[in-house]
């Protein structure tokens, strides 16, 4: 342990800890911008800055280490006209837009303006002149406002091994621009969104479709039908000043109606619905000798990356179309015959934590119900600000009911929402399946977890099923780089795009940690103990849709509305 004072207060901390690191223990808080605490240290930015005794010169504290009887001073007039002069010259080359920017309000680069008491700044104002990057249907980036913290390049490079950004040129002059091309479209990016999360400010964001909503509720001839993806339910609160989890669903349904949905479903029908087609899936190829391992194919950006990085592995897939495009095909098919709606009527919206899925929706397969499956997308900020907008109070709200024949969901099915959710959803009833045997307890806790990859075995009746699970695509690149050498042992293999899975994922509201992520995933797993049935295959709506309309999983009807297949995007990757 180093013995150290910062601002007059004696703290030990261990050895081979920063400035920052330090303060951080104590309470002190020192401002950054290019830090990011599940980052490397980047020492880029220098907000950070801080008086050192017996140095001449300022030292960033978010690299410098300190050392036994270290003395530091973080609040000097010298370290704040720093840090002051600093932010100045960031503002200077930054447009002053806030008013119209995606993340005025919740941008670390106007919090610091504010704290700070930036008001005229003595620097001209000169931003590079560069038009917004709108070439993807999910994420578009402002290149005029990027500070060069780096954060997103090391979330797209490390994080998640895409290579999608990258720092061109030195000095002035560097600018994060997309690899292989100017436009993102041209880059692999697979559309995760955990560039946004990195991002400090509004350079990158998901695109928004609020106005196309609002339309859709405006036509008096349209039917506007929703569905609500698990991991959105745990994090809507932070949107409106509610804490993570505390919002209960029928709360969050009696909000929509406010809003002005006729319809409100849930996405963990089909949640549901996935485990009966997928673990049928799997136990077919078990038995019939297909492609193995099979790997899951709930999470769009995973499919991107697949597609884009591994397209001679497709046949491994899954060819389950996610949660999400099954309840669009079924919602303008099945739902709309039992409810007695004209399908053409339908204008089908999801809500998603991810920002992938506003570019699944879009993909030319899916439209197997006849119509577009899913006509828009929107994340869970963007429903946040509606909720905003429309100055509901969540606190005085009165709950409402979700709305007949895909409305009903489980225990399993709302797990999907967290890495290694879709693994156990599938297990408690592949095992009941296979066995014929009730399983009394459901929680495979062996599954559960933040960490990177996990694994794990399972005895169905003396056939030993080994699995893996990865969050983040740098983790799914070492189980695919198994399977393309012949080397992997495993049957299934469940890979969400994002760390955490969808908890984590690129639209839910902005968080700067992974303890953020734990947290939301713990109250993933309160909801699913609360819940009366927690098995996918005993959920009632499920069992009715396969007697009056499907028949069977991997039936005729199936197949046509609920599978699909992926294509090669032969794009140049790094």
């Amino acid at each position: 342990m180093i013995n150290v004072t910062i601002d007059g207060i004696k703290t030990s901390v261990p050895e081979g800890s920063t400035i920052l690191k330090a303060a951080e223990s104590i309470g002190v808080k020192i401002p950054t911008l290019c830090n990011h605490p599940d980052q490397a240290v980047k020492g880029n930015c220098r907000v950070c800055v801080c008086e050192v005794e017996g140095s001449r010169l300022l030292s960033a504290a978010c690299v410098m280490p300190v050392w036994e009887g270290m003395v530091v001073k973080t609040r000097t007039p010298k370290v704040v006209e720093a840090r002051k002069t600093i932010l100045e010259l960031i503002l200077s080359n930054h447009p002053q837009d806030c008013l119209n920017c995606i993340r005025n309000q919740n941008c670390e680069l106007q919090t610091l303006a504010e704290e700070y008491f930036i008001r005229d700044n003595p620097f001209s104002q000169k931003t590079r002149g560069m038009a917004k990057d709108y070439s993807t249907p999910a994420i578009f980036r402002d290149p005029d406002k990027c500070i060069l913290c780096r954060r997103c390049v090391e979330a797209c490079s490390v994080i998640q091994s895409v290579n999608a950004l990258g720092l061109d040129q030195r000095g002035h002059h560097a600018m994060v621009v997309p690899t292989m091309g100017w436009d993102l479209i041209d880059s692999p990016c697979v559309m995760c969104g955990q560039c946004i999360h990195a991002c400090p400010v509004g350079a990158i964001g998901e695109v928004e479709e609020i106005d196309k909503l609002l339309a859709a509720i405006a036509d008096p001839d349209t039917v506007v039908v929703t569905q609500i993806a698990p991991a959105v339910r745990v994090a809507i609160g932070e949107e409106v000043g509610l804490a993570t989890g505390d919002m209960p669903m029928d709360v969050f349904a009696a909000g929509l109606r406010q809003i002005g949905f006729d319809y409100v479903l849930h996405t963990n029908f089909t949640a549901d619905l996935t485990i009966l087609e997928e673990g049928n899936e799997l136990l077919k190829r078990l038995k019939e000798g297909g492609t193995l391992p099979m790997f899951t194919s709930c999470s769009p950006g995973w499919i991107n990356f697949c597609e884009t990085f591994y397209p001679d592995l497709l046949d491994n897939l899954s060819t389950c179309k996610s949660p999400q495009q099954m309840f669009g095909a079924l919602a303008k098919t099945y739902w709309a015959e039992k409810s007695n709606i004209d399908p053409a009527k339908i204008y089908s919206v999801s809500i998603m934590p991810c920002t992938a899925k506003k570019y699944e929706c879009s993909r030319p397969e899916m439209n197997d119900s006849g119509f577009r499956d899913v006509d828009l997308v929107l994340t869970t900020r963007e429903i946040g600000r509606l909720f905003r907008m429309s100055g509901i109070d969540f606190n005085k709200l009165a709950g409402s009911h979700f709305d007949s024949w895909m409305g009903a969901y489980t225990g399993a099915a709302v797990i999907f929402g967290a890495s290694g959710g879709v693994m156990e959803a599938a297990l408690r009833t592949v095992y009941e399946v296979v066995t014929g045997q009730t399983l009394e307890n459901v929680n495979f806790e062996v599954t559960r977890g933040i960490q990177g990859i996990k694994e794990a075995e399972v005895d169905l009746n003396g056939t030993v099923v080994k699995v893996a699970i990865a969050n983040g695509l740098s983790n799914a690149r070492q189980l695919m780089d198994e399977v393309r050498a012949g080397t992997s042992p495993y049957h299934f293999i469940e890979i969400m795009a994002c760390p955490g899975g969808c908890i984590g994922g690129g639209g839910q509201p902005i968080t700067k940690s992974n303890a953020k992520r734990v947290e939301r995933i713990n109250q993933i797993y309160v909801e699913d103990e609360a819940c009366e049935i927690r098995k996918s295959h005993e959920n009632p709506e499920v069992k009715a849709i396969y007697e009056e309309f499907l028949h069977e999983p991997l039936g005729h009807q199936s197949h046509h509305l609920l599978h699909t297949h992926y294509t090669a995007k032969n794009k140049k990757t790094l």
